[in-house]
């Protein structure tokens, strides 16, 4: 799953599960309840890496990235 994805998905399950309304999880983290709207109904193209990770962040989750070469043929 890549990175953008997985963290919409961490983020909207966060959202959930806190029992949160969109306009908490927008006071939360700083943007817009339309803003929280597009991110729960996956419109992933108008969201950075870096904001999802902020998000992530304020939410108190924890990202684990591993860069490793391809390997040789």
């Amino acid at each position: 799953m890549p990175l953008r994805s997985a963290l919409m998905v961490a983020l909207k399950q966060h959202i959930a599960q806190s029992g949160l309304t969109q306009a908490q999880a927008a006071a939360l983290f700083g943007v817009t309840q339309p803003r929280i709207s597009d991110l729960v109904r996956g419109k992933i193209n108008i969201f950075s890496l870096d904001t999802l990770v902020n998000m992530a962040s304020v939410a108190g989750l924890r990202i684990d990235m591993q860069i490793q070469p391809f390997p040789e043929a």
